[in-house]
């Protein structure tokens, strides 16, 4: 639902035109999704409202409702030019290190 149509395969491409057919729902979830990816990026602030109805009638309704629950931090996020995302992925980075050296650390290999 998130892959491009153009990076698809020709399997892909049946499978998401035969899940189109079948499943409508879903169609309006992607485009609520799509929307949603949109706006983030174009950090536009007055489409918030619009999609947030949009989305508390398709699928991804309970997203929504925490999207509703979590109103300011959402529109801090989109109207604020501030990210900890540098932060955070120096985060993951560090205790991804610290997971693979879990029980490896002996003293022959700290002597090395």
């Amino acid at each position: 639902m998130t892959i491009g149509r153009d990076d698809l395969s020709k399997s892909q491409t049946v499978t998401v035109a035969a899940i189109k057919s079948g499943v409508p729902q879903l169609v309006e979830a992607r485009e609520v999704v799509a929307s949603f990816q949109s706006m983030i990026r174009k950090k536009s602030l007055a489409d918030l409202e619009p999609w947030l109805e949009r989305a508390r009638s398709s699928l991804v309704a309970a997203f929504a409702n925490g999207v509703a629950k979590d109103w300011a931090a959402l529109s801090a996020a989109i109207s604020s030019p501030w990210s900890n995302g540098q932060t955070e992925g120096q985060t993951t980075k560090l205790k991804l290190v610290k997971r693979q050296m879990y029980g490896r650390g002996k003293i022959d290999l700290l002597q090395a």
